[in-house]
């Protein structure tokens, strides 16, 4: 699509409002002229307002506007993120016209739409007015913006419970069975690279206890662990056994408020794992089955039914976790929405304290995606979104954290429920940015936080896991930037 800025150079607020309606187009930054869908998007400014308005040519010509009052734009950064609004509403306006779509989330793109919630709230806002400025300023439907205040509601609960030096350890451990056909995270099936994996947890220790040492030295207080992946239960007992051991000899975990460990697949949970999890001090593990439909767990490649999962459960439960978490995907191949609603139904039998509805990602390297595999459509997925929401909310479940990702099926979002007493803090910790984020292990992404600035850095590991194995010299050295961020506080 032919894009013609005029007034400004917002190319990448454009950008995204553009793929939200037009997935196919590519930007061609031209004068909106001649055949094919293009689109003028200028921006003005006035003694009372800055006003955006596009202009858009497809299927016929529309007309979007929008304006903010110019007095808000003397802050530097509060004038970026109005001035961007605007010019997304303005697009957002015009497409709608165009196309008769109307996004659940109204104009917002980004993946954090609590922080919006959250903003009004901390504002003054009532949970019903800030939910009603969501929908009035952003076009969010009712039901989204209230599930975004709900959950933002959480994050504002849990930051007040936090001091300046608490954080959270993630440890990844990038190695599965086999790689789902939606799996677009750092993971190895192990079949493949079976000779990887010691040496893998050899380095893992390494860094567990460098970093270790430095929160010591630096007084940070660790309040959440949570141990990820791909599926930590990949590794053998004896091998989570020596992890979780150098982690409590490495850090002081006298602040810890929960460990949870995802076991994930079905089929990599025994009973020895399970044990070796509980002696490590574990109270919280997910189960995550995605379906409980046997062809659809065939179609997107796993190689457990769902008789294993009532296997596992069975066996999570005998090993006394306070806290248990099921995944579930809307959107799946060969999944239909009354497909949806029996895993659902199934799921809610097994009673987990916690579950989260995933809307399917069609990230890029994804055999989904590069094998161009039918998946259900927007209509079908939103209706297994809505008999999700109606399902766990009668049964006692509440929204505590909501995020978004770039090419969600239908352009939802992903939520975890919660029973009372049961949120997941990391989950919430890790969404909403609220502290540091020490990230151990392939693909960890270390994110140190400063939360009375809002200053946020980040240090990344090696991606995958003969990367991680090779430069673990580099990484520990990487790791000083953790001190040069403490220090600078």
């Amino acid at each position: 699509m032919k894009l013609e800025l005029a007034g400004h150079e917002y190319k990448y607020a454009v950008e995204q409002i553009m793929l939200m309606f037009f997935p196919e187009e590519r930007p061609e930054y031209a004068p909106a002229s001649g055949d094919g869908p293009s689109a003028r998007i200028a921006l003005s400014e006035g003694g009372s307002y800055v006003t955006a308005v596009t202009k858009l040519r497809y299927r016929g010509e529309h007309r979007g506007v929008a304006r903010a009052e110019t007095r808000l734009l003397d802050d530097k950064l509060e004038r970026d993120r109005i001035l961007q609004r605007i010019i997304k509403l303005s697009f957002y306006k015009a497409a709608v016209a165009a196309t008769g779509y109307e996004p659940v989330w109204g104009a917002l793109t980004g993946i954090r739409p609590g922080k919006l919630a959250e903003k009004y709230l901390l504002a003054g806002m009532g949970p019903e007015r800030a939910a009603r400025e969501m929908t009035r300023v952003y076009r969010t439907s009712p039901e989204r913006a209230a599930l975004c205040v709900q959950a933002a509601e959480e994050a504002l609960r849990i930051g007040e419970t936090l001091g300046p030096r608490d954080a959270a350890v993630y440890l990844g451990v990038p190695f599965c069975p086999t790689r789902c056909a939606y799996c677009s995270f750092v993971s190895h099936s192990v079949e493949k690279s079976l000779k990887l994996v010691e040496p893998f947890v050899e380095a893992l220790e390494r860094e567990i206890d460098a970093v270790g040492a430095l929160a010591a030295e630096l007084g940070i207080r660790i309040v959440s662990v949570y141990f990820g992946g791909g599926t930590p239960t990949t590794l053998s007992p004896e091998q989570l056994r020596r992890v979780m051991a150098r982690l409590r000899g490495a850090f002081d975990l006298s602040g810890l408020r929960e460990f949870t460990v995802e076991a994930g697949r079905p089929d990599t949970i025994t009973e020895e794992k399970l044990a070796a999890l509980r002696d490590g001090g574990v109270d919280r593990v997910s189960v995550n089955p995605q379906t409980m439909s046997d062809r659809v767990l065939e179609a997107i490649g796993r190689r457990h039914t769902a008789q294993d999962v009532y296997d596992a459960m069975e066996k999570v439960r005998g090993a006394g976790f306070s806290s248990v978490n099921m995944d579930l995907i809307a959107g799946l191949p060969d999944d239909s929405p009354a497909g949806f609603a029996d895993t659902l139904e199934k799921v809610l039998a097994l009673d987990p304290e916690n579950i989260t509805v995933h809307t399917l990602s069609l990230k890029k390297g994804t055999r989904i995606t590069l094998e161009g595999t039918a998946i259900p459509d927007g209509a079908a997925v939103a209706e297994m979104l809505d008999t999700a929401r109606c399902a766990l909310t009668g049964a006692g479940y509440a929204p505590y954290y909501l995020y978004r990702q770039k090419f969600m099926s239908g352009g939802f979002e992903n939520v975890g429920w919660s029973r009372p007493g049961h949120v997941n803090l990391y989950n919430v910790l890790i969404m909403e940015e609220l502290c540091t984020i020490l990230a151990l292990g392939g693909g960890g992404v270390t994110k140190l936080v400063d939360p009375s600035v809002g200053r946020i850095e980040r240090v990344f590991n090696a991606k995958y896991p003969y990367e991680y194995i090779g430069s673990i010299d580099r990484e520990l050295e990487s790791k000083e930037k953790i001190r040069a961020f403490y220090l600078r506080k």
